[in-house]
């Protein structure tokens, strides 16, 4: 479980391919002195495992299915967001995250005129998970809302959110990670049963 709370970003060092996969390798933060072999870690929301490790540097094995459902299958970005596993005693301070990627959004406009904001164009069939101030994690980054129309939605970043995530180095036609909220998920998987 993770909160969309960014505490690192990070170098994307190296990439091969093996086995119909990818073995991404980024570079450890220097603080990680106690990152373990097959921990869990939401690298542009996407929850992938590390798979080895080296004294500043570490693996990721992404699956066929994982390329499928994520903007790393089209495009491995030179720098991604990090957040670790919550832990019982953290605070939580974005929204409830899995890194279950659900789908992959296109950048339609980032505008700078008043404020920082990004529109993002997302598949159809999560319209009803969208909704005016509700919570979406994009790469990894737990936002809100600020406007839909149709299939795009809207988010205002905050300077601190441009400075300590890679949202900033977007532009128009990125291909980026979605995460629709999980409670309402669950509240249109009950709804639907109902109406069943």
């Amino acid at each position: 479980m993770f909160t969309g709370i960014v505490t690192h970003m990070t170098e994307v060092s190296a990439r091969h391919d093996k086995s119909g996969g990818l073995i991404m390798t980024v570079k450890k933060p220097v603080d990680w002195t106690d990152l373990v072999l097959g921990e869990s870690i939401a690298t542009n929301g996407a929850c992938l495992t590390v798979s080895e490790i080296r004294s500043d540097s570490y693996d990721y094995y992404l699956m066929p299915e994982t390329l499928a459902k994520t903007a790393f299958g089209t495009k491995v970005p030179e720098r991604v967001n990090l957040e670790r596993s919550l832990s019982a005693k953290d605070r939580f301070g974005g929204h409830f995250v899995q890194g279950h990627v659900d789908d992959v959004g296109v950048v339609a406009k980032i505008d700078q005129r008043d404020g920082y904001t990004i529109s993002v164009k997302f598949p159809a069939s999560f319209t009803e998970l969208v909704i005016y101030k509700g919570s979406i994690t994009i790469n990894g980054v737990s936002l809100t809302v600020a406007n839909v129309q149709d299939t795009v939605l809207t988010v205002a970043l905050i300077p601190h959110t441009l400075e300590h995530t890679t949202l900033g180095s977007l532009k128009p036609k990125d291909k980026v990670n979605l995460e629709f909220d999980m409670l309402g998920k669950y509240v249109a998987k009950i709804m639907s049963a109902r109406q069943a």
